[in-house]
């Protein structure tokens, strides 16, 4: 029987089965207890114990010392503790948009939480080309509840200090300030750019002086505004999904930074399965409605979540100098603003940096692949250069089109009436 009391250790699925036994009370005495290992990350462990007499499952998430993505990532098993204690809060700010915890474990720097194999995980499903028409207005009432009620805006401003006290992750940050903020915009070795893709990357992003400029403004935003607790890693990968609900998971890299920075990772995901999509559906018809349907998603992310938050203001606004005529709508300007900065980084990174994103590995045709990534890294770049003057949805549908109209081979077809798009690709 192994130690789980006294030291840490990896779990392997044998030695996870046995912790469920031995340390929690969650399954029945007589359980038939199975375990996988299904992590799929960078970072984490984790397992799924399934009761084969019941069915009933729970996921156990142990965090290591170094990133499974590589070992030069030394990273503080703390981000544990700062997941479990984020879901816990995320579960009252926006409730039914977190798994629930069942419990957290510093020796063995793991957690125990809700199994949501009734959802599939948001990337793998817009991979597959599937539509969710609740997704837009549900991520906005998780973004605007947890954005604006973690920030100064609403909370006691010496409870607020404290709560960015007790969610300082700065292993997890610089993970972020490096891979996001850095390493993309200039030539470092870390990097992984697509061969065919490296000389567009070189020209237009390492020989960029007033990018580089941009981006050093936005990475000092970034270490320096404590302005809203952030999941600080909000991509497709950490969203569970199926018709009726969406589930947020893997809040690790949470702190307090800017709020635009979920936001703009929330569309540049969308952009992602845009420019899959492009790429992989062949069918004119079915590419048009899809690629509409993901138009119509980001521009609704945007609106939405400008909408909800000024109305969650005037419900819960404490801070009297917020109340003055005109700062709630500067406030949500400035996010707005960061959002499209957020994005911005976001599509560069997946492209040139170490973690790339399948939506953009999976298409097959290399001549595809590089100028689905040469468009990702053309509207990255205009949403970071640009965003002063990006604030509407169909703003930021605008800077994707025109990045697709400057490099796609194939007839791009417009639809005024339907505000559909698509690319006709060969191959």
């Amino acid at each position: 029987m192994r130690d789980f009391a006294s030291a840490y250790f990896t779990m392997n699925e044998t030695d996870a089965a046995e912790y469920v036994r031995e340390r929690l009370n969650i399954f029945a005495e007589d359980a038939d207890l199975e375990c996988r290992e299904i992590g799929d990350g960078n970072l984490n462990y984790v397992f799924k114990v399934t009761d084969l007499n019941s069915g009933q499952s729970i996921i156990v998430k142990q965090a290591g010392p170094v990133a499974r993505i590589s070992d030069a990532f030394k990273v503080s098993p703390d981000r544990n503790r700062i997941e479990s204690e984020i879901l816990a809060l995320q579960g009252e700010l926006a409730q039914g948009f977190v798994p629930k915890v069942y419990s957290y474990d510093p020796v063995m720097n793991c957690c125990v939480m809700d199994d949501l194999s009734d959802h599939e995980i948001m990337r793998s499903a817009l991979l597959n080309h599937k539509k969710f028409p609740l997704f837009a207005d549900q991520i906005t009432t998780f973004l605007a509840r947890t954005l604006l009620l973690t920030s100064d805006v609403v909370m006691g401003h010496k409870e607020k200090k404290g709560r960015v006290q007790q969610f300082t992750n700065p292993e997890l940050c610089e993970i972020t300030e490096d891979l996001v903020y850095t390493e993309p915009f200039y030539n470092c070795e870390q990097n992984d750019v697509f061969e065919g893709t490296k000389e567009f990357v070189h020209q237009t992003i390492w020989n960029d002086r007033e990018l580089a400029l941009e981006t050093a403004k936005l990475k000092f935003d970034f270490m320096t505004k404590a302005q809203s607790l952030l999941h600080g890693d909000l991509h497709t990968g950490s969203i569970f999904i199926k018709e009726d609900s969406v589930k947020i998971i893997d809040p690790e890299f949470a702190f307090y930074g800017p709020a635009g920075y979920d936001i703009g990772n929330v569309v540049a995901n969308l952009i992602f399965a845009y420019v899959h999509a492009s790429y992989t559906i062949k069918e004119e018809k079915r590419k048009n409605e899809y690629l509409q349907y993901l138009e119509e998603t980001i521009s609704q992310v945007i609106e939405l979540f400008s909408r909800k938050f000024l109305e969650l203001w005037d419900e819960a606004v404490t801070e009297q100098t917020a109340t003055v005529p005109g700062f709630k709508e500067w406030y949500v300007d400035s996010i707005l603003e960061d959002t499209a900065a957020a994005a911005g980084l976001e599509l560069c990174r997946r492209v040139i940096g170490i973690a790339h994103v399948k939506d953009l590995t999976s298409i097959s045709d290399e001549e595809n692949r590089v100028e689905a990534e040469k468009i990702c890294v053309t509207a990255g770049k205009a949403f970071i250069l640009e965003r002063a003057s990006i604030r509407s949805g169909n703003d930021f549908v605008k800077v994707l089109r025109r990045s697709v109209d400057q490099f796609s081979k194939g007839a791009i077809n417009h639809d005024n009436t339907s505000n559909s798009h698509s690319i006709s690709t060969a191959g």
